[in-house]
């Protein structure tokens, strides 16, 4: 498989490295990215070839992958679509939050091979996992090849409505930062009550690894997971009737609708640009 990437970002260099030289030659892997920088690394790190915009390359791949600033999506578009070889048929897959497949279509002159992801950033470990959603004109094979390239960095969720997206963004998009947000808590709380910051560090990461790990190997529901550990009168009795008394899970879920909301806001104002 031949996969052009318009990017050479975070993201991109994340999944460059779960699929060169595992899923395709390091070298059917081309990325176009106006920062030499970026350019020089993944060239030296996996033998993708490279260049400074979108070029002739972009002919011969069979999946070409956005990952750009929804901002600039537009504009990329633009600088992709004399690349397309309408023959060829190749397989768009954007990972850019915000924009509608649909908007993008437009921008790509009706461009109808098109798979719209929402990837997060444990990706960057291997550890993510992608919302995605197809159009009307992808492919069985397609479809599969989207799947194997964003499962390099992760599981894929298959969504039926490309609305669905912006409750995937709240949800696993943003949630990391949801997650890193309660570390903070925990890790000032730990520090307040006397240990070192390097003691609280260790205990709340390992506390949120590990009962993530539960969680996940678990069959149980993970209510019943926090009702084993609460004791009624105990120590987890009295933190989590505080946080019942602070409304913390009501105002965890406000914020995570609010987060879909502004996903969709985002798509309206992207869309509207043209």
């Amino acid at each position: 498989m031949k996969i052009a990437f318009i990017g050479g970002g975070n993201m991109a260099a994340a999944l460059i490295a779960g699929l060169a030289n595992k899923l395709t030659d390091g070298a059917n892997i081309h990325v176009a990215d106006p920062n030499a920088e970026a350019l020089a690394r993944l060239h030296k790190q996996y033998g993708v070839t490279t260049s400074a915009a979108a070029d002739a390359a972009l002919s011969a791949a069979d999946v070409i992958v956005l990952a750009v600033k929804p901002q600039s999506m537009r504009e990329v578009a633009a600088q992709v679509l004399p690349f397309i070889d309408k023959a060829k048929q190749p397989l768009i897959v954007s990972i850019a939050a915000g924009i509608r497949s649909a908007d993008l279509s437009r921008w790509l002159g009706g461009y109808g091979a098109i798979v719209r992801c929402m990837p997060n950033t444990p990706a960057l470990i291997g550890m993510g996992i992608t919302g995605m959603v197809a159009m009307a004109g992808v492919s069985a094979g397609q479809t599969k090849a989207a799947d194997d390239i964003l499962r390099a960095v992760g599981p894929t969720v298959w969504l039926d409505d490309e609305s669905k997206i912006d409750a995937v963004t709240a949800v696993s998009g943003s949630g990391p930062a949801y997650v890193f947000y309660f570390i903070e808590a925990m890790q000032q709380a730990a520090e307040e009550m006397g240990l070192s910051a390097e003691q609280g560090k260790q205990l709340t990461l390992a506390t949120f690894t590990g009962a993530a790990q539960l969680a996940q190997q678990s069959s149980e529901p993970v209510a019943l997971l926090r009702e084993r550990v609460t004791s009624k009168g105990g120590t987890t009795y009295a933190a989590l009737t505080s946080m019942q008394g602070s409304d913390v899970k009501a105002a965890i879920v406000t914020a995570m609708k609010a987060a879909a909301a502004r996903g969709k806001e985002l798509g309206d104002e992207l869309g509207a640009a043209g």
